[in-house]
């Protein structure tokens, strides 16, 4: 029987399977992948305990807000108002990439924090939008790592540093040095390089 290439890793590598995932995170649960520079530390947005429970373990700030992350635009348009035609055109150029968006949010405050906007990105590293594509779903993605502190580029380093708190998935991380540029779009200010 032909493997489904969505529910495989960039390197082969099988995913668990979508139910049981979803059961892990229906019920809270946190996940570490790998993104475009470093493990990413994530959670079903839609969860208020689990993404609690994700910036505990980071121990960040509940003000800063936080990112998702998907596989297509249409997954992360739930969180966001309502896109006009010619800007969801213009955004799409950023996308899939390493660019985090600033949009107008339609999220709860335990996503955002003390902003109105909401960091948004369709990923091109093929872990990330596979996972996301598996799963159906977007995804919280913020890095994995106590906030303020270098984050985990690997398996090993996350089983470390977080144990049997965040399911880690196996993967590479992208060739990317830096975080994802986050731009507010509105502006066009550059937050983050």
């Amino acid at each position: 029987m032909a493997r489904n290439p969505a529910a495989t890793l960039a390197h082969g590598r099988p995913l668990p399977s979508r139910s049981r995932l979803l059961r892990h995170l229906h019920a809270g649960g946190l996940l570490a992948y790998a993104t475009e520079s470093c493990y990413g530390l994530g959670c079903d947005p839609r969860h208020s305990r689990a993404v609690r429970r994700l910036l505990a373990v980071k121990r960040r700030p509940r003000s800063k807000g936080l990112i998702l992350v998907s596989d297509r635009l249409s997954r992360l348009e739930p969180f966001l108002q309502k896109l006009a035609p010619e800007t969801r055109a213009a955004v799409g150029r950023y996308w899939p990439g390493p660019v985090s968006l600033l949009l107008p949010a339609r999220a709860p405050r335990w996503l955002t924090g003390a902003h109105a906007k909401l960091a948004v990105r369709v990923s091109a590293h093929p872990d990330t939008a596979r996972l996301c594509h598996h799963l159906q779903m977007a995804l919280v993605s913020t890095s994995a790592n106590l906030s303020g502190a270098k984050a985990a580029t690997t398996e090993a380093q996350c089983r470390r540093l977080f144990g049997a708190r965040a399911w880690v998935l196996p993967g590479k991380v992208g060739a990317r040095k830096r975080p994802s540029t986050l731009i507010d779009y509105a502006s066009g200010r550059v937050l983050r390089a």
